[in-house]
């Protein structure tokens, strides 16, 4: 039997559980034990482990090995089995601690769950809701699970997630029947919906996969969208793998065809294959942003999502409300009035109660009116009924008792008009001229205006409805002000030196939009309407929104098509919000943005949670996120630079000798070896030039670096194979050579493409230093140790030794300057005219580095979002 079609009493025997007491802890303990069991999720240890052999040219690689084993090549074998666990055991080490290291601060602001537990009130995670738990809900919190209203007091949920239901569903503890539609079951409450009102109890009676959300998500295997950097290594990724493919096939194919070893031949390519697969990139990417989020951390904003730590870094466009980001969120009553504009104690003492008796979310107006009411309303008149605040009407309705009861109305001074047909003892439409004066006189000093509205309603009256919202007398008005951050100037402008343009969007009127858009120093403050935007096609908002940095009057389903089309406009946007109506527009953010003391529903959908208010917190958060977005893109420009010089060098190379240039065995090791100072680059320093501007992925620009780079790479390998062939060197010796240049040149070549700037002009991290400088010592003393017959290697002669030391000078002097030629003749590229493109008048970028250099001067009027592009990668 479907369980709305029972009361909640019935599902409480069938679930062993108390509505008034909920469940014992024992049976609870026991059921939460046995949902977890069910997950079956596996250990992150374990995963993370597997994680390092997904690769499947390393999976082919170990079989290789293996194969080596059956062919009486045992110390092969075995040593390129120990390369292989070696490198996965490294990564492994470095993704298990961030992964430990995130969930430490992910608990920090975990969505907790209200229940009854033995008759007491406890709180526990949201995911540790099970069957059977009593859960206390109110306006703000989400729903963890399915399950049937057991009580509610005016409970509205809004139901858009499962239903795609515009408004709030007014909610009933009485069944439905078996076939009525979800939309239709007021009994129910359903995982993935919000209380917009009221509050209530209800019994959890599905969890999880079962519940009616989960089902769908199961089904249709439902994510979040890809992010901009997710995208971007995806994109990178696959660059990568068509080119060791061809790279891989050809190399094995000619050897093949020459005669050589066919096992020796397969290990050689594989072994390429593995030299060209950035093998330790999602370690990199792991430590890294494990790292970001500890920093964040300390700058007192908590990651959820790690992906969206970069998208921060790359933000150049960031959307906030007004109340408590821009503003301090302490609104205080600068006084009531009547039609006059004289003081009007009454009109207060009318919105006192009607903020008082409401059930529903109490918002920053509401506490400041019940605040300041005295103690005589604080208890009489009672409600006897209420209509909720939703963001069409704007209003919030409360019948309280009397001789007659009284509706009160208080809300946005057009919504409130709408509603009334007269003020005082007279005709509305003989003031309105005089209403509408008083209106822009206290907008434009830049407070808000409420209107307060008042009609009794026949005695017996015990409920009213929307309808009921008509006739009304106007009685006066509220006048508000939340007044603006004292440092919110100075931080605008520290964003906009960042690269970082700020818009607001807010439900105020516009004039009260535009006066504080001033005030704040927005250079285009003049607002655009929620009516304006309705009327406009997405193309015609994308163009508008390039400019326009106020939105106002705009409702809760235009905020997130205002992000859509800033971000379909070229630009990487992050919202911040904390409202019941946010989480639309932070679910459409490239990096959504809530705080500690935000409804449920916003922390829930927010990627960043800030534990204090106010966009100065931001700051040092972006700077973070450009920190990470910078050492992850580190660790690719040293991949795509030495290692795939190295790699296509000695593919060449095994064409060219009639042996191969280094052994499947010294083709990892030299890959191992390598690697390892690449694990400390989440440490490393960042040049503060790198942190001015917002970056972004660019798989063109890779591929011009690695282009350049790997050429410049391949052409001393080469000299360093016409040096070793000049001399006539034994095979062992041939090989030694160009393993001990090749390790050494790309360890070194980190300290080269680390930084735009010169070598000599920025300090690399200590430990990325040491582990670099103990890499290059190694490999020199390695031919000299025991270990070298294992590895194939050979002692070197002095003067061999002066010679290739001579090539890596050669080289990290020619990375430098090649280093500085690329990045000018870059920067050179993307300097236009303001006329030159549609994108050049309107991307919200500056340039990097040497672009900085180059333009800065010439767009000093500029504000932060006009006519260049970003660093782009």
């Amino acid at each position: 039997m479907d369980f709305w079609t029972q009361d909640a009493a019935t599902l409480a025997k069938q679930l062993g559980t108390d509505l008034k007491q909920g469940l014992g802890d024992d049976i609870r303990r026991q059921r939460l034990a046995e949902s977890i069991q069910k997950v079956k999720s596996m250990h992150p240890a374990l995963r993370i482990l597997l994680g390092q052999f997904k690769s499947p040219i390393l999976l082919l690689l170990i079989a290789a090995a293996g194969l080596s084993f059956g062919l009486g090549q045992p110390v092969d074998g075995t040593v390129v089995l120990l390369i292989i666990f070696g490198s996965a055991i490294i990564g492994f080490q470095h993704e298990y601690r961030a992964d430990q290291a995130v969930a430490k601060l992910m608990s920090l602001v975990e969505t907790q769950i209200t229940i009854l537990q033995n008759g007491k009130e406890i709180q526990v995670p949201s995911k540790d809701v099970v069957p059977g738990d009593i859960v206390l809900v109110s306006a703000g919190s989400i729903v963890p699970a399915d399950g049937v209203l057991i009580e509610e007091s005016n409970i509205f949920a809004d139901e858009a997630a499962l239903t795609g239901e515009t408004f709030p569903v007014e909610k009933e503890p009485t069944p439905t029947k078996s076939d009525t539609p979800i939309s239709q079951r007021f009994n129910v409450l359903y995982s993935g919906s919000h209380i917009a009102s009221g509050s209530g109890k209800f019994l959890v009676v599905q969890t999880g996969i079962q519940t009616q959300l989960g089902g769908i998500a199961k089904s249709l295997g439902t994510q979040r969208p890809e992010a901009e950097f997710e995208r971007g290594i995806r994109h990178f990724g696959l660059m990568l793998v068509n080119l060791t493919i061809l790279l891989t096939l050809g190399v094995f194919a000619i050897n093949a065809f020459l005669g050589r070893s066919v096992l020796e031949s397969f290990l050689f390519a594989l072994a390429l294959a593995v030299g060209l697969t950035p093998q330790l990139l999602p370690a990199i990417v792991s430590v890294n942003l494990s790292r970001g989020a500890v920093e964040m951390a300390k700058q007192k904003v908590i990651v959820k999502r790690l992906s969206a730590i970069e998208n921060l870094g790359s933000m150049n466009v960031l959307c906030s409300d007004k109340t408590g980001t821009l503003t301090l969120g302490i609104v205080k009553v600068h006084g009531a009035f009547d039609e006059n504009g004289k003081d009007a104690p009454e009109v207060l003492r009318l919105a006192q109660i009607n903020a008082m008796r409401q059930e529903g979310f109490r918002n920053p107006i509401d506490q400041s009116l019940a605040e300041s009411a005295p103690d005589d309303i604080k208890v009489e008149p009672q409600m006897i009924a209420e209509i909720p605040y939703d963001f069409i009407r704007k209003r919030l309705s409360v019948l309280v008792e009397g001789d007659e009861p009284m509706l009160i109305t208080k809300g946005a001074l057009d919504p409130i008009l709408s509603t009334c047909i007269t003020i005082g003892d007279h005709s509305l439409d003989s003031a309105k001229d005089k209403v509408h004066g008083l209106f822009l006189q206290y907008s434009n000093q830049g407070y808000r205006v409420l209107g307060v509205a008042t009609k009794n309603l026949p005695k017996g009256t015990t409920s009213v409805k929307p309808e009921d919202e008509a006739g009304m007398c106007l009685r006066g008005f509220i006048i508000l002000e939340d007044p603006l951050r004292p440092e919110i100037s100075d931080t605008i402008a520290h964003l906009g030196k960042l690269g970082v343009e700020l818009k607001m969007i807010t439900g105020d009127n516009h004039l009260v939009a535009t006066t504080l858009g001033k005030k704040m120093g927005l250079k285009y403050p003049e607002a655009i309407t929620g009516k304006e935007i309705q009327a406009m096609s997405d193309a015609a908002l994308s163009h508008r929104v390039r400019t326009a940095q106020v939105f106002a009057e705009i409702e809760p389903n235009q905020k997130a098509r205002l992000i859509m089309s800033i971000k379909h406009a070229g630009n990487v946007v992050g919202y911040i919000g904390d409202g019941i109506n946010d989480g639309s527009a932070l679910h459409a953010a490239d990096a959504g943005i809530s705080v500690s003391n935000a409804v449920d529903v916003a922390k829930e959908a927010a990627d960043f949670v800030m534990l204090e208010s106010g966009l100065d917190v931001l700051i040092n958060a972006v700077l973070e996120g450009r920190r990470t977005f910078t050492n992850t893109m580190k660790y690719i420009f040293m991949a795509t630079s030495a290692n795939f010089g190295n790699m296509f060098s000695l593919a060449g190379a095994s064409l060219l000798v009639p042996f191969l240039p280094l052994l499947p065995k010294q083709v990892l090791m030299m890959n191992f070896l390598t690697d390892i100072p690449e694990m400390f680059i989440a440490g490393d320093s960042v040049d503060d030039v790198q942190l001015q501007r917002p970056q972004r992925w660019d798989i063109k620009f890779l591929r011009r670096f690695m282009i350049t780079f790997g050429i410049l790479s391949s052409v001393f390998d080469f000299a360093t194979f016409g040096t070793l062939l000049y001399l006539k060197v034994p095979q062992d010796v041939f090989r030694t050579g160009w393993f001990v240049e090749s390790v050494a040149s790309a360890a070194l070549i980190v300290l080269v493409v680390r930084s735009r700037q010169p070598m000599f002009k920025t300090c690399p991290g200590t430990r990325l230093l040491q582990a670099t400088i103990a890499i290059v010592a190694l490999v020199f003393i390695l031919p000299y140790t025991p270990l070298s017959p294992v590895f194939g290697l050979a002692a070197l002669s002095p003067a061999l030794l002066g010679a290739i030391v001579l090539i890596i000078t050669a080289y990290i002097t020619c990375a430098e300057i090649t280093k500085h030629f690329f990045y000018r003749a870059e920067a050179e590229q993307v300097i236009r005219p303001r006329h030159s493109s549609s994108f050049a008048s309107s991307s919200p970028y500056q340039p990097w580095l040497y672009r900085n250099q180059l333009v800065s001067s010439a767009n000093t009027d500029l504000r932060a979002s006009d006519h260049v592009k970003p660093v782009h990668y």
